[in-house]
């Protein structure tokens, strides 16, 4: 690759003062535009063996897209051209602004509070809706803290516009996979960049910016980054950047308007309540979701004799039961009535407490709620046996109670109470889990 020289101009007007970055494809250079003694950022695209035309359509695109865009926050397109000097080469000119990029900032040392963070996402997340609601929308795809600068006038501006993509992924196409490990989530390596891609770099950028550590060195959890434990941040802040970078991309905002407004409101669930250590309970939640799943807590080798003995009590009842009922159906009667009356008054009983027995030692509970409805369903060996759903604005409250009282046992329940109706439902929790839930549940939903 031919290294151009400071002082040397280009095509008879841009006159090169200072080498920015360099690998073996590009060149980026700070230059004066002879014309008119402004200061320009010149692009350089050189032929060399790494080269293949993916490169020549993304540096294309970039100019392309630059022309198109007018925001005071994103580099002004000025020129593009190709010079034949040694290699080919292609040249895109553009605006320079004036200011340090924040990873520069990071190297120096500087350190950034919760609200100084908060005002550097809220600059990023206009850029992010100016170029999100163009037609067809414009995707980053590249944010990073080298690609963000902290100008002297103290407005944050997106640059390098290297890996931009002005189509949102469809089933079928395909696109150039581009994007900076750590800062990029999993969709994006698959081609599958969407508005929400950008977001989950944005959330990753700023983590990197609060912690001073890149989010690739950072621990993570079920490809979670885990940044908590290196920060003290206000508890909505810190589910509001656990949202931006949750890996599946629907569980993020789904616009770069909607982060900023949950950002400028603080309209997010903070939960009141604490986790039991030792629970089984299984429960995520989003801003747009929460899911509870509820395994079979009872289950223990206490219950067995009890199912087995009940087992075998009521097959034979269940046999001559259905026996009789043949009988009435094939010939009416009471002599087959009397009979069935009796058997059945003795086994309801014990098929209620078998029944209650199976549910609590293999049932599983699943709580789904999202911002219109929520879903209750009860499920035995994996088949859904029992649904509740309603709608979200009609619950008026949530608490727990007592659905039947013996000798034996007390089964205790919750139970969501919507205008004009009461869904009930009794998974087997500890008090203390039963309480959490409930808590957790009206935290999300707001409601007291």
């Amino acid at each position: 690759m031919t290294m151009l020289e400071v002082h040397q101009v280009l095509r008879d007007r841009y006159q090169l003062q200072k080498l920015l970055s360099l690998n073996p494809l590009r060149q980026t250079w700070l230059a004066v535009d002879l014309a008119n003694q402004e200061q320009v950022v010149v692009k350089l695209l050189m032929f060399g063996a790494a080269m293949d035309w993916t490169n020549v359509k993304l540096f294309e695109r970039e100019a392309e897209i630059l022309k198109q865009l007018n925001y005071p926050q994103i580099p002004q397109y000025r020129d593009s051209f190709r010079i034949n000097e040694q290699d080919i080469k292609f040249v895109l000119v553009e605006s320079y602004i004036c200011g340090a990029s924040f990873k520069e900032l990071l190297a120096q040392g500087r350190k950034f509070s919760e609200l100084e963070i908060e005002n550097i996402a809220k600059d990023i997340l206009q850029i992010l809706i100016y170029l999100h609601e163009q037609k067809p929308p414009i995707l980053h795809r590249d944010i990073k803290p080298s690609n963000l600068i902290l100008g002297e006038d103290g407005q944050v501006y997106l640059v390098d516009f290297g890996a931009v993509q002005n189509r949102v992924a469809t089933v079928g196409s395909t696109f150039t996979v581009v994007g900076t490990y750590g800062y990029a989530p999993i969709e994006q390596f698959g081609d599958r960049a969407i508005p929400a891609t950008d977001l989950y770099g944005l959330g990753a950028t700023l983590i990197h910016l609060i912690t001073g550590t890149s989010p690739a060195d950072l621990p993570q959890k079920d490809l979670r980054i885990q940044f908590e434990n290196f920060v003290s941040l206000s508890p909505f802040f810190t589910q509001w950047l656990e949202h931006l970078t949750e890996p599946a991309p629907e569980r993020r905002p789904s616009t770069a308007r909607q982060a900023l407004k949950l950002l400028e409101i603080k309209a997010f669930s903070i939960s009141k309540s604490i986790q039991p250590k030792t629970t089984r309970v299984n429960l995520k939640k989003s801003f747009d979701e929460l899911n509870i799943s509820i395994p079979p807590i009872d289950a223990n080798i206490g219950s067995l004799p009890f199912f087995l003995i009940s087992t075998v009590f009521i097959t034979p009842f269940l046999a001559v039961a259905s026996m009789l009922t043949v009988g009435f159906l094939l010939k009416p009667g009471i002599t087959y009535i009397i009979p069935s009356v009796i058997i059945c008054s003795i086994l309801i009983p014990f098929v209620f407490m078998w029944f209650r027995t199976l549910e609590s030692s293999c049932g599983r509970t699943e709580i789904n709620l999202d911002r219109e409805n929520f879903l209750v369903k009860l499920k035995l060996f994996g088949f859904t046996y029992s649904r509740k759903q309603g709608r979200n604005l009609e619950i008026t409250n949530i608490f727990p109670t007592t659905l039947e009282r013996n000798i034996e046992y007390s089964r205790l329940a919750l139970v969501i109470e919507t205008i004009g109706k009461k869904y009930s439902f009794s998974p087997p929790l500890t008090d203390v889990e039963r309480n959490w839930l409930i808590q957790e549940i009206k935290d999300w939903l707001k409601i007291s």
